[in-house]
């Protein structure tokens, strides 16, 4: 015979194991509050962004990142399939545009880069340095393909962008010119992050603008 249900002090009858294998199954689910979609996709961004700061590529791991999110591992692998998958979603979420200015002068708008970069990817770019140096040895790649692989496709860079507006305005003559140089502040300022691991000094973006960029852009004339 089945147990009778035991009466509460209000007389109505209840399975106390019932009520128990409820509560544990919301407990399970996580009941009204479970987390669905974007929200838990971005818990789990924020979670991995978190591991890879604290942790650098070796300690970025599918246990490590579930535990932060507080989720389990099939979550995240039925979304990122392999690591990389995830480091690079984590990595884009995080990585965000550098505003580029227009102020009608090339220099002030090249001064204004390097400032909004300065400001915005210095720790950025001191992460993906030193802590992703395991991951850009095991994968064959490099600093360069990870920040092309962020980089909207098809866009101009910010450097890109007011070398033609300069050229419309008829600052500079309208002529070739190579994308190394054209990019050239970006890459010093990066060399200059990534050796003292710190934001770099306004004097030393005003210095690689007047005595390094503009002479190679638009150079002396021969009479």
């Amino acid at each position: 015979m089945n147990p009778k249900p035991e009466r509460t002090e209000g007389g109505r009858g209840t399975d106390r194991r019932g009520t128990e294998g409820a509560r544990e199954t919301g407990r399970r689910t996580g009941g009204a509050s479970r987390r669905r979609g974007a929200e838990l996709e971005d818990a789990i961004l924020r979670a991995a962004w978190d591991v890879l700061v604290e942790r650098g590529y070796p300690g970025f791991t599918y246990e490590a990142v579930a535990a932060g999110a507080g989720t389990s591992r099939p979550v995240l692998y039925r979304r990122w399939p392999q690591r990389d998958d995830l480091l690079l979603a984590t990595l884009t979420k995080f990585w965000q545009p550098v505003a580029v200015p227009d102020t009608g002068s090339l220099r002030e708008d090249a001064i204004g880069v390097l400032r909004n970069a300065n400001a915005l990817r210095a720790r950025m770019t001191t992460l993906l340095g030193v802590q992703l140096m395991d991951h850009f040895r095991a994968a064959g790649t490099s600093f360069s393909e990870l920040r092309d692989a962020l980089r909207p496709p098809g866009g101009a860079t910010p450097f890109e962008q007011i070398v033609a507006r300069a050229v419309e305005r008829g600052e500079l003559p309208d002529e070739p010119r190579s994308s190394r140089v054209v990019n050239l502040p970006f890459d010093l300022l990066r060399h200059d992050m990534l050796m003292t691991l710190d934001a770099v000094p306004d004097e030393s973006m005003v210095e690689i603008v007047d005595e390094v960029w503009l002479p190679l852009l638009a150079p002396p004339r021969r009479h």
